[in-house]
């Protein structure tokens, strides 16, 4: 099987046939086999119970194996009279919908499994040439997950709800900055990324989310498995988790309601994974992985700015309002009601550049604010007659 070539998805549903295998697992150990494989950390090794040989599969193929592998996990094991190639097109209809127009051009045509080949290609891969590899794949897929547990909620309810998106979302970023927050000693890079998560959640059109309140709306196992794992991982950053942030990730099981034995399962599994897997991801080769993920998103904010300088440059030479906000925000911070539009107009333009669609994407939205911060630096001819003196 290749899942880079047309057919992938027939020959893994049929001719492997392992769809009424799927169904007879235990949902815990299902979501364990997805960690195991690295797809919730988005750093895929393997794929899912070895169903299928994979030795030169390259990651994001196996990411693809795996993320299909869920969704027709979710599908049988969830009660629907929709079949399972269509649920999964309409699924990403209503989240299109939604979430931009990524999928767009390959949506509102047929639905067969030709379409779903191309869109979960789509999701799970941006050209090579525009960010390094490494870290492209890590940013993109990080929250991937999330698709499947929208997914479920969409097969139960038959629809997706705006409200369920953004507060998942929500629940995962204040979950991230309290993560952060509870480190003992806290590195400049640990500083810098709690406050990109606090600007990104301030660009959101959503309203700031207790911690308490975040927790309310997590209800379903798969859920509260999921939040744990990323608390983990933001907790892993500088591959320690100290005595702080284990009391924390301790309170966070409990509040979850999870098994005592959950957060030391947890916290056991992350550290397994990134050892073993450390020499395949670069991103985790290094000894301080918040340091490379706040640099890294720097470079590649730079690089796609840099690259697309002269259809941004036009496109928002367009929106004088969005102009005007941008300058502003090299002098002052912008209120709420500025951040916001600040967050809906560059989204709009993100939308006509296809080469910005990563900004489009679960997590995408994290790095608005260093998007905001470089956009006067790197184009300061855009800016010259919208100059405002201090």
């Amino acid at each position: 099987m290749n899942p880079s070539a047309h057919g992938w998805i027939n020959k893994l549903l049929f001719v492997e046939n392992f769809s009424t295998s799927l169904s007879t697992i235990a949902t815990d150990d299902f979501y364990k086999e997805l960690r195991r494989n690295g797809f919730i950390y988005g750093s895929n090794v393997s794929v899912f119970k070895d169903y299928v040989v994979n030795t030169d599969f390259t990651s994001e193929e196996i990411c693809k194996v795996n993320l299909i592998t869920a969704f027709n996990y979710i599908h049988s094991t969830t009660i629907t009279s929709s079949s399972f190639v269509d649920s999964i097109i309409d699924f990403y209809t209503h989240i299109n919908a939604y979430k931009a127009s990524f999928f767009s051009e390959l949506l509102g045509g047929k639905k067969n499994v030709s379409t779903l080949e191309k869109i979960l290609h789509k999701r799970v891969q941006i050209d090579d040439n525009l960010i390094e590899r490494s870290f492209n794949y890590f940013i993109t897929n990080a929250l991937l997950f999330t698709d499947i547990l929208a997914y479920k909620m969409y097969l139960k309810t038959e629809q997706i709800s705006e409200v369920y998106l953004k507060n998942l979302e929500a629940a995962i970023e204040t979950v991230v900055i309290q993560t952060l927050n509870s480190k003992i000693l806290k590195s400049d890079y640990d500083e810098s990324l709690i406050d990109l998560f606090e600007q990104s959640r301030r660009y959101h059109d959503t309203k700031k989310m207790a911690y308490n309140e975040a927790l309310s709306y997590i209800t379903e196992p798969l859920e509260k498995f999921y939040l744990l794992d990323i608390a983990c991982m933001a907790a892993w950053g500088d591959t320690i988790i100290d005595k702080k942030e284990y009391d924390f990730l301790n309170k966070l099981s409990e509040d979850l309601d999870l098994e005592v034995t959950n957060t030391d399962e947890a916290t056991s599994a992350i550290n397994v994974f990134y050892k073993k897997h450390k020499n395949k991801i670069a991103l985790l080769s290094s000894k301080n992985v918040v340091k490379t993920f706040y640099n890294n998103s720097s470079e590649m904010v730079t690089k796609l700015i840099s690259r697309n300088s002269k259809r941004l440059v036009k496109e928002l030479q367009e929106s004088k309002d969005l102009m005007k906000l941008l300058t502003q925000s090299t002098i002052r911070e912008l209120n709420e009601d500025e951040q916001k539009r600040v967050n809906n107009q560059l989204l709009d333009v993100f939308k006509s550049i296809p080469s910005l669609a990563i900004f489009l994407l679960p997590g995408g939205a994290l790095l608005l604010p260093i998007v905001i911060k470089f956009i006067p630096k790197l184009l300061p001819s855009a800016f010259d007659d919208n100059r405002v003196d201090n």
